[in-house]
C-alpha cells in the first residue's frame, strides 16, 4: 500500500486567536512603502495609467518566480522592450513587433511566450476595453458555474486563440489541476487592496474578503512551523486550508497575512521559540 503523506500539527482556533497580536504585528512592520522597492509590485506603482499598472503588474506577478531581484531586472528588460508604454505596446502589436522579445529570457519564458501573452492581452483590450472588466466577467461566470474564478480566468485567457502553443499555457495557472496559483493571487492581492500602503488597489470587481493567500514554498514552510498549515503539499488544498485560518483572524481581508507570513525569516523577522508548534518542517 502506498505510504500516506505526513500531516503537520495544527493549533486550535483559540490559540490561533492568541497568536494574531503576533502576526499583526508583522504585518504592520512590513506592509510600508519601503517595501515596495524591492519587490515586483513596484511595476505597478511605476505608471500613472490603470491601464498601465494593471497590464505592467499582469507581466510582473507572472514571472515573479525566484529571487525578488532577477526577478525585477527581468520585468524591466521586457517593459524597455515595450518602451514602457505597456498598453500601447500591446494595442499595437503585430507580428513586426515580434523582434522585440528576441533574446529575452527568464527561466522558462521565452520570446514565444511573451508573443502569445501580448496577443491575448491585446485581444482581451480591444474586446472589453478594460483589463478589469474581462477579471469581472470571469468572475461572474465563476460564480455562476460555482467555480475558481482563478480555474475560470485560465480558462477564458486560453479561448481567444486556440492555436496557442501549450507550453504559454503553463504559465497561466489553473487550480482545477490542484495549482497553488500562487502568482495570480498575488496578482489579485496587489489589484484588488484598496487600503494598502503596498497594494495599489487598482480594481474593485471583487471585495478583498474573497482573497486567497499567494502561497509559495517560504510562506508554507512558515505556516507549518506556526501550526496554522498541516497539509504536506503546497498546492490547493493547501491555499483553501490557509485562507480558511487566515479568514477566521480577518474575514475583511485574510491576505494582508501574506506580508506576515512572508516577512519571518526572508525579511529578518523570526518566530519566537514558544510559538513554533513544529519545528522540523520540510
Amino acid at each position: 500500500m502506498p505510504r500516506k503523506r505526513k500531516r503537520y500539527r495544527t493549533i486550535s482556533n483559540k490559540k490561533l486567536l492568541a497568536l494574531k497580536p503576533f502576526l499583526n504585528d508583522l504585518v504592520e512592520q512590513i506592509e510600508k512603502p519601503d517595501y515596495i522597492n524591492e519587490d515586483p509590485v513596484q511595476f505597478m506603482h511605476a505608471f500613472e495609467d490603470k491601464n498601465d499598472r494593471e497590464l505592467a503588474g499582469f507581466f510582473a506577478a507572472t514571472m515573479a518566480w525566484g529571487r525578488r531581484d532577477i526577478v525585477n531586472a527581468k520585468v524591466e528588460d521586457l517593459l524597455n522592450r515595450m518602451d514602457n508604454r505597456p498598453t500601447e505596446f500591446i494595442l499595437n502589436y503585430s507580428e513586426s513587433d515580434a523582434p522585440n522579445f528576441e533574446g529575452f529570457k527568464h527561466r522558462t519564458f521565452k520570446p514565444i511566450d511573451m508573443h502569445w501573452l501580448t496577443k491575448t492581452l491585446q485581444s482581451i483590450m480591444l474586446k472589453f476595453g478594460d483589463f478589469e472588466k474581462f477579471w469581472a466577467f470571469c468572475h461572474e461566470r465563476a460564480t455562476r458555474e460555482n467555480r475558481e474564478l482563478i480555474a475560470v480566468f485560465h480558462e477564458q485567457f486560453f479561448t481567444f486563440h486556440p492555436e496557442i502553443p501549450q507550453r504559454v499555457r503553463k504559465h497561466v495557472s489553473n487550480p482545477e489541476k490542484n495549482s497553488s496559483a500562487k502568482r495570480l493571487y498575488m496578482y489579485l492581492r496587489w489589484v484588488i487592496r484598496n487600503d494598502s500602503p503596498v497594494d495599489p488597489g487598482t480594481m474593485n470587481f471583487i471585495s478583498p474578503a474573497k482573497l486567497k493567500i499567494p502561497l509559495d514554498v517560504h510562506v508554507a514552510r512558515q505556516a507549518r512551523k506556526l501550526g496554522l498549515l498541516s497539509r504536506k503539499q503546497n498546492d490547493w488544498k493547501a491555499v483553501l486550508e490557509l485562507t480558511k485560518r487566515m479568514q477566521h483572524l480577518d474575514p475583511e481581508d485574510p491576505a494582508k497575512y501574506d506580508y506576515a507570513l512572508f516577512g519571518i525569516g526572508v525579511l529578518g523577522s523570526e518566530i519566537p521559540e514558544e510559538l513554533i508548534i513544529n519545528k522540523r518542517v520540510e
